[in-house]
């Protein structure tokens, strides 16, 4: 079975006063999402947002601003992607959205072994979970009109990583 995950695609990475924002190239892959989710919906396949969700002193903040803090404006889904019932939502602390979360037991569970990842960032949220994706032994394709970085150079570094190192399908 197919599952959609939705990485990152909250307030503080896209809204233009966000504190991490992608700005345009965030803005431009919201109406993509939203088509892709009507498809799997309307196949009943999983939806799963995956949602960036920081502690105020989180260690990450020694790298990047302080963003996706929890109970934030900045830390929600944005309006334009309408969470549904039945729809998962999985909070994470790391890049990837398998570290120290439930996704691979809820994937498992639905019978999922081939994923589809669209949001943000391509370099690091997007990369790390189709690496831990595929070290699971799933089947990985990223809709390359879906995904959207803050850094062009690192955006496109990341699509060659994951097509030629670990074996995803760009789509």
């Amino acid at each position: 079975m197919k599952a959609l995950l939705i990485i990152d695609m909250l307030k503080d990475f896209i809204d233009k006063e966000g504190k991490l924002t992608t700005g345009p190239a965030g803005e431009k892959i919201v109406e993509f999402i939203q088509k892709k989710t009507n498809e799997f919906r309307e196949k009943d396949y999983p939806i799963i947002y995956i949602c960036d969700n920081h502690e105020e002193d989180d260690k990450e903040f020694d790298m990047f601003p302080p963003h996706c803090i929890a109970g934030t404006e900045g830390s929600q889904i944005i309006q334009q992607l309408q969470v549904k019932d039945g729809d998962k939502i999985i909070k994470k602390r790391r890049y990837s959205a398998f570290y120290g979360t439930d996704l691979d037991l809820y994937l498992r569970e639905k019978g999922v072994d081939e994923i589809y990842l669209v949001g943000v960032c391509t370099n690091i949220c997007v990369l790390y979970t189709a690496a831990d994706a595929r070290n699971l032994a799933y089947k990985v394709n990223v809709f390359k009109e879906g995904i959207a970085s803050f850094d062009e150079e690192a955006h496109e570094f990341a699509l060659k990583e994951m097509e030629s190192t670990l074996g995803c399908n760009i789509v």
